[in-house]
């Protein structure tokens, strides 16, 4: 039985080695391909677990891909390890707004790559074991827990992976003031790599998408956010 399926994005063959060899040394199970246009094709086909995609590709770049396949419903939910170069800051910040969930510096450690699969995989299998059949409805707005679902007066949010977690992490806990370390730390773990603009971008997209019901995120000056008690 294997850990996980796992597709590998890169058009660097010995890079792709590197990946596979340790994946399939870990118990993982790996596919590869060299190209963003076969990332999209075998992400939809065969939905894997996680996805490590470099943002450097031919044709339709890694953070292209990215944008596609958070907003199809049917993939939004796989986990993204980006792979990015030195000096690609904006891009890795680019990544993560769009809803990336890690990301790995080149030249990179085969360990570190290994453990931040295991860290966000385990994550993955966590929120989902936490998720309970529980629907959470504020005035028009309902969130399935279990269907990873938001609709407003019952037309579908598309939300992203990240945005959802954010919602849901706000909204079980109304009234409670948060840092936006609290909620890096509750959305992607601790001594995540992320900057303070990157959660209130997130936050204003979730607020736009929410519509007349954003008013329930509330920003608290010098501190943070949270959800509005009822």
């Amino acid at each position: 039985m294997t850990k996980g399926s796992i597709l590998v994005v890169d058009d660097e063959e010995d890079i792709i080695e590197l990946i596979r060899y340790n994946l399939e040394k870990e118990g993982y199970k790996p596919s590869c391909v060299a190209s963003g246009e076969a990332a999209i094709q075998s992400a939809r086909s065969e939905l894997p677990d996680l996805i490590i995609l470099d943002l450097m590709l031919p044709g339709i770049d890694g953070l292209d891909v990215c944008r596609v396949l958070k907003n199809d419903p049917k993939t939004k939910h796989i986990m993204i390890i980006m792979l990015s170069a030195k000096g690609e800051e904006a891009d890795v910040v680019t990544g993560l707004e769009l809803g990336a969930d890690d990301y790995v510096t080149k030249p990179f450690s085969p360990r570190v790559l290994l453990a931040r699969v295991k860290n966000a995989l385990r994550k993955q299998r966590a929120s989902a074991r936490a998720e309970s059949d529980a629907v959470i409805k504020v005035e028009t707005l309902v969130i399935d827990t279990k269907r990873h679902e938001v609709t407003i007066s019952g037309e579908s949010v598309d939300l992203t992976h990240t945005e959802f977690k954010l919602l849901l992490f706000l909204v079980q806990q109304p009234g409670w003031v948060f840092t936006r370390d609290q909620i890096v730390d509750s959305i992607h773990g601790k001594d995540y790599p992320v900057t303070d603009r990157s959660i209130d971008v997130q936050v204003v997209g979730l607020r736009k998408k929410l519509g007349e019901l954003g008013k329930y995120i509330e920003t608290v000056r010098g501190v943070g956010y949270r959800f509005k008690e009822l």
